[in-house]
């Protein structure tokens, strides 16, 4: 069995991590747990819980985890940023740079040594935008 940064490979755990990796959505643990079910139909949703929660803890995938809603799943771990829409909650990634000045800047302002930064954008996505067209139309 193959192994991830402080733990296991299951098989459980690689179907999680192909899965998560095949959207970019950001899924939420219900929304991972129904494209796991897929592939393992027996599988229960604490072990999809438990097993994002551990690979999140270990860095093999990032947790959003923003204020009043859902924590989401994200396959990518490299430094990136993220749109919010407060009207669905839909949640993208931006591709712009990353700020890594920002963390120097930080750490001169304030009595902290600064390991990095998490910024989200907040909006409304294309999706909501067309509804709110089509609701003022009719």
């Amino acid at each position: 069995m193959e192994k991830l940064p402080g733990m296991r490979l299951t098989t459980q755990r690689q179907i999680i991590l192909e899965e998560l990796a095949k959207v970019t959505s950001h899924p939420t643990a219900n929304e991972v747990y129904d494209m796991v079910r897929k592939r393992l139909p027996r599988i229960g949703l604490g072990t999809v819980y438990r097993n994002l929660e551990l690979m999140a803890d270990s860095g093999i995938i990032l947790k959003l985890e923003v204020g009043g809603t859902q924590k989401r799943f994200d396959a990518t771990v490299a430094p990136h940023y993220h749109v919010r829409c407060i009207s669905c909650g839909k949640v993208d990634d931006i591709d712009i740079e990353v700020q890594a000045q920002i963390n120097a800047q930080a750490a001169q302002a304030s009595n902290y040594e600064v390991l990095g930064h998490h910024i989200e954008f907040t909006g409304i996505c294309s999706d909501c935008l067309g509804e709110e067209k089509a609701e003022t139309i009719n």
